[in-house]
This record gives structure tokens, C-alpha cells and sequence, in this order.
């Protein structure tokens, strides 16, 4: 489903008066991940939290009309909106909408890959998003589309080597199964260069574009975050056979991501950028 176009608001209107009143909507495609509010609560919060430094680089102005794409249960949406901005957040997942609607927030159910705003909005935002675009040039050409001339676009999302020793957990014991991790990998990760190659072929001035490692302390284990972010991978695998695995993963990655605390630590690197519409 592409996002619809949004009406006329203003600061006080930018939230929905009866977020209840609509059915709930499908999510927008057939995702890789099934995203529970309740469960992306309790294991990934710090996706939000460590949100600051991006909407740092936004700088949002009060008035500005914002598209936040992959807006989840709404933190960030919620933050814009109370600098005043009138933001329109959209994401795949019908049951995140809905969790950011009951905040009074303008979340629709939309897919980033086929935005049909058309010039409407001064800033793009999107955080912890852009990694699960597998045609990262629609999502580009999306957010250009939906900006006015002089917008810009803001976002991070996992960058080249993101998570490559979980990933390398994953890969060896779906091939003890026999099974080609590549084949159900849903996340992109970028270089530097090559996303903002992507970006200037579509038309943008990139301002600022940068990889750097952010390792990130998980607020229970690693399973919990393979449970949170890593669905797509278990769906070869027979469902009596998932607990086993996902017990597997964890002890292959003990060694190097649990600390002598006994605190798990997930090796993120950061894809950052700052991107003008001319």
C-alpha cells in the first residue's frame, strides 16, 4: 500500500483527533520481520534513544512539514512533533502504526519503496530504517519526490559491516542446515561512497555521508534481539527446530559479544547523511 497524500494541518492538527476511528490496515507488503510493539519495546527501545545525533543533523524548525519514513511506535515522530513540526510518519508494519496513532501522531501504513507524496514536505527523516530497503534507489527516489525544492534528507540506518559477527553467527549455523544465509537476508548495508553514489545519481547535493562503528549495548541477550530483528532467517527452518537454533547462535557469538558481565553488546556500524534537494 503506498502512503496516501496528506491534507492541509496545522501544529495543533499535524496529531490525529481519532486515531481509533479507521479499521486496522494490512501491513503494507509481505515483510521480512513481524514488528510487535510490545516486544520492539522491551528489546530494541534503544533504536529511539540513540536517535539524538541524527535529529541533531535534521535541525528541525518548528512549522516545517516532516515525512518520517520507518517511524515505527512513534519516539521520534512524537519528539518532531513537539518542536512543533507537523509530521506525517509512515511504516510497513500496521501494528506500529497503530501504536504510534495511539500516541495522536499522523502515522500511516506505507512502504518507503513507493512513497506518492509529490513536493510536499520540507525535510525527509528517517532513523534504523533504510537497511531494510531492498531497492534502496526507490527509497531515494521516494524521498525526493515527496520533498520541495531546497529540502533535505536526513536518516541513519545500519552501514557496511553492520552486525558481521552476528551475521557470521547466523550464517554458520544455517549452514550446518544447508541452508544459503544470503538467500534470506533482508538487510542492506551500505558503504559511504556507495550510498551517496546512489544519492547524487538521483539528483542530491550530499552534504554529509559517513560509516562509523557504534557497538550497542542490548538490554537483555542476543536471542532477544535474533527474536526482535533476525525472523527472516528461522523461516527455512522447521518451527520445532527454532528455539534449538536461535540457542546455537547464541552460544557461537558468546565469546565475542557478552562481556565479562554478562551484557550483551551487538557490533552496529552507523550509515549517517545529510542529502539537499537542489
Amino acid at each position: 500500500m503506498d502512503a496516501k497524500q496528506p491534507g492541509a494541518q496545522t501544529p495543533d492538527t499535524a496529531r490525529m483527533s481519532d486515531p481509533d476511528a479507521a479499521a486496522p490496515a494490512p501491513d503494507a507488503f509481505f515483510m521480512p520481520q513481524t514488528w510487535d510493539p510490545s516486544r520492539y519495546a522491551a528489546n530494541a527501545r534503544f533504536v529511539a534513544e540513540l536517535g539524538a545525533p541524527v535529529l541533531e543533523l535534521l535541525a528541525p524548525v518548528p512549522g516545517e512539514r516532516i515525512l518520517d519514513v520507518g517511524c515505527g511506535d512513534g519516539p521520534l515522530t512524537q519528539k518532531l512533533a513537539d518542536l512543533g513540526c507537523l509530521v506525517v510518519g509512515i511504516d510497513a508494519s500496521a501494528a506500529q502504526v497503530e501504536a504510534a496513532r495511539r500516541l495522536g501522531l499522523d502515522a500511516r501504513v506505507g512502504d518507503a519503496q513507493r512513497l506518492s507524496f509529490d513536493g510536499e514536505f520540507d525535510a525527509v527523516f528517517s532513523n534504523a530504517t533504510l537497511h531494510w530497503m531492498r531497492d534502496p534507489d526507490a527509497a531515494i527516489d521516494g524521498a525526493w519526490r515527496a520533498l520541495k525544492p531546497g529540502g533535505r534528507f536526513v536518516g541513519e540506518c545500519g552501514g557496511e559491516n553492520c552486525v558481521a559477527k552476528v551475521r557470521g553467527g547466523l550464517e554458520r549455523a544455517l549452514a550446518r542446515r544447508g541452508i544459503r544465509m544470503e538467500d534470506h537476508n533482508p538487510w542492506y548495508f551500505a558503504s559511504a561512497s556507495e550510498y551517496s553514489d546512489r544519492l547524487r545519481a538521483r539528483g542530491f547535493r550530499v552534504e554529509s555521508c559517513e560509516v562509523f562503528p557504534r557497538p550497542t549495548p542490548l538490554p537483555k541477550d542476543i536471542r532477544a534481539w535474533l527474536e526482535t530483528f533476525a525472523e527472516n532467517f528461522l523461516r527455512p527452518i522447521e518451527t520445532a527446530g527454532r528455539s534449538a537454533f536461535l540457542d546455537e547462535v547464541q552460544e557461537d557469538l558468546r565469546a565475542a559479544l557478552q562481556g565479562p558481565d554478562g551484557k550483551w553488546t551487538a557490533d552496529y556500524t552507523r550509515l549517517r547523511f545529510k542529502a539537499v534537494k537542489p
